[in-house]
């Protein structure tokens, strides 16, 4: 197989990835109507940002490679990083 039919089925497959990622997060943090603790609470909403991420990750990933393979050069943008107030601010 060659590199090119290779990248656009790793592209399709990371297509797939993103989907089934935005259905995780669409899902319902928690899906009882009972008191839930406090710690699964916060596991739940971290693995909703988790899948949110990646998913952004994924979808950046197959932008560059599309690039790549329709011969667009790489822009020259400094790449946006996600950080807290705390670690932006400090030098």
């Amino acid at each position: 197989m060659k590199t090119k039919e290779t990248r656009k089925n790793i592209i399709q497959a990371g297509r797939k990835a993103v989907d089934e990622l935005v259905k995780v997060a669409k899902e319902p943090i928690v899906d009882t109507g009972e008191d839930v603790s406090a710690d699964r609470l916060k596991n739940a909403a971290a693995t909703k940002k988790l899948a949110i991420f990646d998913a952004f990750e994924i979808l950046n990933r197959i932008q560059e490679e599309e690039n790549l393979l329709e011969g667009k050069t790489p822009e020259e943008t400094e790449k946006k990083v996600f950080r807290g107030f705390a670690e932006g601010r400090s030098k």
